[in-house]
């Protein structure tokens, strides 16, 4: 249940492991909406997300989106593609990682 962002105020990484849900929203907020001009959230290892983790990745999107300044998401783990297709809110990410996994996934069902 860590998270480590990655000092350079340029360009950031962080990564979310463990849950991102309504319990670590408050400890994970102040890292979500830093003010690096671009930021990567690498969720590869996040075991659970729920409705209150969405919302917070969205305000970050939202925010930085607001700010002129680039967030993408990566390395989406298996828990944060359910709950994404679940919602129905890859598209809003727009984070092509999101997609291909998706699309992998469908044809693997095919």
């Amino acid at each position: 249940m860590t998270s480590k962002q990655d000092p350079a105020p340029e360009a950031a990484v962080l990564r979310i492991e463990g849950e991102l849900t309504i319990f670590r929203a408050m400890e994970l907020k102040p890292a979500l909406l830093t003010q690096a001009q671009h930021l990567e959230i690498d969720l590869s290892g996040v075991t659970e997300l729920d409705t209150a983790g969405v919302q917070l990745l969205m305000l970050a999107k939202k925010t930085a989106l607001a700010e002129q300044r680039e967030l993408r998401l990566v390395g989406h783990s298996p828990a944060v593609i359910e709950v994404f297709e679940l919602l129905n809110v890859a598209a809003y990410f727009g984070d092509p990682l999101v997609m291909t996994v998706r699309a992998k996934a469908q044809s693997a069902r095919a």
